[in-house]
């Protein structure tokens, strides 16, 4: 109720207010999270100025350059998110980069709210031996690179001198990359891939790939829609062993607390049946499923120095730590598995900025309901006024693409309650102020035009190719497509 009432008295104080906009707000980052954000600030107040800023020259974050090329169904809500680009209260500003065009300060400065949004662009490491091997990478660059991140026009993952790689991780990111390096380049040639990564799966010498989890086949991370996915790839061998199956009372209960698992398991089960009745094709695909296996160390190749040629693996048990949960435990126990190419799908990481508090073991910024905390000593937390934050950089990268939506909810009522108490009484320079600051430094920023001409000629060059679009992948490539 008072949440409600506090949202009621600010729409009442901004609609009564001057008829130009008069509550100025920044959203540092444009995927889900900064949509989101934007598209419910704009419902909630009449009065407000929403300007999205993104390093990128283009929109959309972890849609564009995330979602998997054989998932276009995911995309559509990019449609949505142009619509709220559009609005004539809202403004996109792509290729402005926080921290290095204008810093946090700055943007604190101009706009009454400044919401982070900006997610995880880095990756959790293992602090294993060896894992500065060339040849180990971690999923969030091998995605980048097959869905044309700019930043990766130029990676060049090992698809060749071995049959084989190994994806640490088993949840939907693994799979995914799994899904990529598996799935005949007939079928990926008619998505959005960026052509320098369909042209060297065309020409990969993978065959077989392993995905290799800490605990078993009951406590696999993903969802049962990606996991079906994979298993229905036309001539995959899925080997699963018979003895990983096994489940334990703990086990039992997991399952019976859980649907999710229990289909989970349920479809591992059926695969690793029909396997064990079909017959071997020395020219078909594999997928492994190894459970109850942590990485120990890297191994360096004798030929190849500074080259990885394996991981040497742990073997695990799961020990119960109460409340259902079962974790997984060293038994000294180790065995080798070679591979060429290791990818580690282990987690995204959020990057700090100066100026902004960060909890560096959770990889988030400390806040309460999407309030930024900058102290939280003797247990009171002080919040910083007018700065929020949304998205992997709230809550850690976990969800869907749908969670940033409720996630956004939560920040914007913040937001709400904050302006009930005043804090964009003062006056403030706003879009005005940011335009005549990147102009200063000769920023050469992209608008929602500019991205609209990008679109365009995309969408263009993949229809040549029987393609939904094809992605400039470079930079410069993209600010020139912009430009003209």
């Amino acid at each position: 109720m008072a949440r409600y009432l506090a949202r009621h008295l600010v729409s009442r104080y901004l609609s009564s207010s001057v008829s130009s906009p008069s509550l100025h707000v920044c959203v540092v980052g444009s995927g889900p999270a900064g949509f989101y954000t934007a598209e419910k600030l704009l419902k909630a107040h009449e009065g407000a100025r929403v300007d999205i800023i993104d390093r990128l020259p283009t929109p959309f974050g972890l849609v564009r350059s995330g979602v998997a090329p054989d998932h276009p169904e995911t995309k559509i809500v990019m449609n949505q998110f142009s619509r709220v680009a559009q609005h004539e209260r809202c403004s996109f500003y792509g290729n402005v980069k926080l921290g290095s065009d204008l810093s946090l300060s700055e943007l604190r400065d101009l706009y009454h709210v400044v919401v982070l949004a900006y997610g995880a662009e880095s990756d959790r490491d293992l602090g294993i031996p060896g894992e500065s091997l060339n040849g180990i990478h971690s999923a969030r660059e091998f995605v980048w690179w097959y869905n044309g991140h700019p930043d990766y026009s130029s990676f060049k993952p090992d698809l060749k001198s071995s049959d084989k790689a190994v994806i640490l991780g088993q949840g939907n990111v693994a799979l995914d990359v799994a899904r990529i390096l598996l799935r005949p380049t007939t079928e990926l040639a008619s998505t959005d891939i960026a052509r320098h990564a369909l042209s060297a799966l065309e020409e990969s010498s993978i065959r077989k790939v392993y995905l290799v989890g800490r605990r078993g086949p009951v406590q696999a991370a993903s969802t049962a829609k990606e996991l079906r996915e994979i298993l229905g790839i036309k001539n995959l061998h899925i080997r699963i062993k018979e003895t990983d199956l096994s489940v334990t009372p703990a086990d039992e209960e997991e399952m019976k607390n859980s649907r999710a698992r229990k289909r989970i398991y349920e479809l591992l089960s059926k695969a690793a049946a029909a396997a064990g009745t079909s017959k071997a094709d020395p020219d078909q695909r594999e997928l492994h499923f190894v459970f109850f296996r942590q990485p120990a160390r890297f191994l360096e190749s004798d030929e190849r120095r500074g080259h990885v040629s394996g991981v040497n693996l742990e073997k695990t048990i799961l020990e119960s730590v109460g409340s259902g949960k079962q974790i997984a435990v060293g038994t000294g126990e180790f065995e080798d598995l070679n591979c060429s190419m290791v990818l580690k799908a282990i987690g995204y990481k959020s990057v700090p900025i100066n100026g902004l508090p960060f909890d560096h073991k959770k990889g988030i910024v400390p806040n309460v309901r999407g309030r930024v905390v900058s102290d939280t000593s003797g247990g009171i937390s002080q919040t910083e006024p007018g700065l929020y934050v949304c998205g992997w950089l709230k809550r850690g990268p976990v969800g869907i693409i749908a969670t940033n939506l409720y996630c956004a909810e939560e920040t914007v009522g913040s937001i709400s309650e904050d302006i009930g108490e005043g804090i964009c009484e003062s006056a403030k320079a706003g879009s005005k102020g940011l335009l005549q600051l990147l102009e200063k430094r000769l920023v050469n920023r992209v608008d929602f035009r500019g991205w609209e001409k990008i679109d365009a000629k995309e969408i263009q060059l993949g229809s040549e190719r029987d393609k939904p679009r094809e992605k400039f992948v470079s930079w410069e490539d993209l600010l020139a497509a912009a430009a003209n």
